[in-house]
């Protein structure tokens, strides 16, 4: 004699494992879709952050920076790092419309970088012009830029070093600004990519890591 308990209870059974089915087949046709998109979205990005590295450091090279007074360099700088936060804040907030929020934020992190870095370089140059023995030595373009990069990294070979107050104050300046820059920038990026993430309902892999084939 049939139980009506299991019998009622046998159709739900079905329809249950009927739906846990069709989300696994679902589950292995997403996996089975062409990684087609995501690579030409990583080769674009990385040759946009290229495109902006190689940019910014033409144009730094390129630009006439003519001598100016410290008080017109302390401007230079401070208007520049307002661009940077300008640039930073806007990446940040593309980032989270992206379709791929984690490559985006490579991207934003590249520009900021290179931007923050020239821009003290610049600064290095133009006091250096200005007011002659700020530094050890006399900087060109490229020793600025060389001093920038061994300051940033914590380096410190010590053959260019800043001898006047304004140029201490300077480096001291992008030291600070360069922990806020790894520490606190990085934050606000990954918390970028998360909201960019959940607002796709996406899981935070699926930009970079290649899915399994089945």
């Amino acid at each position: 004699m049939n139980d009506p308990a299991m019998a009622r209870a046998t159709p739900a059974r079905l329809r249950q494992k009927q739906d846990q089915d069709q989300e696994q087949d679902q589950e292995r046709e997403r996996r089975r879709r062409p990684h087609g998109p995501r690579r030409r979205a990583r080769a674009a990005v990385l040759a946009r952050a290229v495109l902006i590295a190689t940019g910014l450091v033409t144009v730094y090279y390129v630009l006439p920076l003519d001598g100016r007074s410290t008080t017109g360099t302390s401007a230079l700088l401070a208007g520049g790092l307002l661009l940077c936060l300008v640039v930073f804040w806007w990446e940040v907030r593309a980032i989270a419309y992206s379709p791929y929020p984690r490559l985006k934020a490579v991207e934003a992190l590249a520009a900021t970088l290179v931007l923050f870095l020239l821009l003290f370089a610049g600064t290095y140059y133009l006091l250096e012009h200005s007011a002659p023995g700020s530094f050890s030595e006399p900087l060109t373009k490229t020793d600025s830029l060389y001093f920038t990069l061994t300051t940033f990294t914590t380096v410190g070979y010590g053959d260019i070093a800043a001898r006047s107050q304004t140029g201490r104050v300077l480096t001291m300046v992008q030291m600070a600004g360069g922990l806020l820059l790894v520490g606190v920038a990085a934050r606000i990026l990954a918390g970028a990519v998360q909201a960019g993430l959940r607002r796709r309902g996406r899981e935070p892999s699926d930009d970079l890591t290649p899915r399994p084939e089945d």
